[in-house]
């Protein structure tokens, strides 16, 4: 039993800390994650922060990024929020990041003020209302998460809702982000 035992946390240990450069393996709490067959870099689409500032997906390059589209009717996005915020908070700034866009018709104002309502304050507010993303990353339901590599491609996707911060998730993606570029 106990060997047993032994072989099943092995094998998440390797899942979890063994990361192969050309595809992306994620623990069982992340099963909507799917890996890209072949890395693609994403396209370059701007979206506006909270503050009406424009901002293109380039500008993380050297760290992983978590973007996910989201939107106030959207039931499933609005029950991953908090949880998209407590992976935030886990995860070290400068090697990975979450950029949450609503892709609905909210403006920056509304989004923030939603966001707070549904103890997801601390998100960053950014904007995406002509639907470019979701346009130009062909994604076709909501949520839709895209986890792009510090090279700026697209190594998986997320289309529907997932448990960003359960244990073995963080663990996940901490493990990615020490992989990141100093």
């Amino acid at each position: 039993m106990l060997a047993a035992i032994a072989v099943v946390i092995a094998g998440i240990a390797a899942v979890l800390y063994v990361i192969p450069s050309a595809s992306v393996h994620a623990p069982p709490s992340l099963a909507a994650l799917v890996p890209a067959k072949t890395p693609v870099a994403v396209p370059a689409v701007a979206f506006t922060d909270g503050l009406g500032k424009r901002h293109m997906l380039g500008e993380f390059k050297g760290r992983y990024v978590l973007l996910n589209l989201w939107a106030t009717w959207c039931g499933p996005c609005v029950k991953e929020l908090p949880s998209l915020q407590r992976l935030q908070a886990a995860m070290p700034a400068d090697k990975f990041a979450i950029v949450p866009v609503n892709v609905g018709r909210s403006d920056a104002m509304e989004t923030a003020k939603f966001l707070m309502a549904h103890d997801a304050g601390k998100l960053s507010v950014n904007v995406d209302s002509d639907l470019a993303l979701m346009r130009a990353l062909h994604a076709y339901g909501l949520p839709a998460t895209v986890l792009i590599d510090p090279q700026g491609r697209e190594i998986a996707r997320a289309e529907g809702p997932a448990d960003w911060d359960d244990p073995a998730a963080i663990a996940y993606f901490k493990s990615l982000a020490a992989h990141a570029a100093s």
